[in-house]
Parts: structure tokens; C-alpha cells; sequence
């Protein structure tokens, strides 16, 4: 298998709740909520970076797709990283975050590995981490 991810798919509890959050909060572009007609069909897509997309799907809708059992969500099976290319960024995005109804988990701050970083989470509990590493930054 070539390694290669080309949608990350978050479950949601209201779609439309986090659509807002994520195209109005933090920016992201996105079409909106498409496939609507279909039974278990709404989700939106959100363009990350080239090759990436962000899709957001109705939890319930999740678990029918993939013929599993909807099962509590849990803020630490995973975490998506945002990785900033300057400590004013990652303060930059943790407030806009924040801004856009976030919980700030953790507050940026010096790491233990020479970084900074901070977390938040999402409407739907999803953990994201905002970090500026000096030895691995962005290629934009």
C-alpha cells in the first residue's frame, strides 16, 4: 500500500452546528452540507491543503456507513495538529478558535521538547492541537 490520506472525517452530533464552527469560525472553505437526499448521505467537505480534505459526517451516519455501533465519543482516541510556523501564529489560532466557540483545553505554552503548543477542542469534542515547532515547519 502507498501510503497516502486524502480525507481525515470527523463524526459530528449537528452537522450544520459544526459547519459553522469550522467555515465561519475558523475559516475553512467548504461547499456546505451536501447529499441530503440521500439517507444518511449529508456531510460536508472543507479543502485543506492539496490531496486533503476535512469531511464532516453526522456521528450516527458514521456508524450506519461503516456497519458499526455508535459508541460514545472520546477526546483521546486521536488529535489533529495544526502546525504553525511561528509562536505569534499559534497564539493567533488558538484565539480564533477560541472566537469561534472552542474549548481551550490547554493554553499555549512552552513544551517539553523545545515547542510551543496548546489545545482545543471543537463543538463535538475533537481535539485539536496547535503547535509551532522550530525543528519541523510548514512548507508554506
Amino acid at each position: 500500500m502507498k501510503p497516502r490520506i486524502t480525507f481525515i472525517t470527523l463524526g459530528v452530533d449537528d452537522l450544520p452546528r459544526a459547519v459553522a464552527f469550522y467555515r465561519d469560525g475558523l475559516g475553512l472553505d467548504t461547499p456546505g452540507i451536501i447529499g441530503e437526499d440521500f439517507e444518511h448521505g449529508a456531510v460536508a467537505f472543507f479543502e485543506m491543503q492539496p490531496g486533503l480534505k476535512l469531511a464532516l459526517f453526522p456521528r450516527e451516519n458514521l456508524a450506519h456507513d461503516a456497519g458499526v455501533p455508535r459508541e460514545p465519543p472520546s477526546r483521546t482516541d486521536f488529535a489533529l495538529a495544526h502546525n504553525a510556523s511561528s509562536r505569534p501564529e499559534v497564539d493567533a489560532v488558538m484565539q480564533q478558535a477560541a472566537a469561534a466557540g472552542a474549548a481551550i483545553i490547554k493554553p499555549a505554552q512552552d513544551t517539553f521538547w523545545g515547542g510551543y503548543a496548546g489545545y482545543f477542542a471543537d463543538p463535538d469534542g475533537h481535539l485539536w492541537e496547535v503547535a509551532w515547532n522550530p525543528k519541523i515547519t510548514p512548507h508554506d
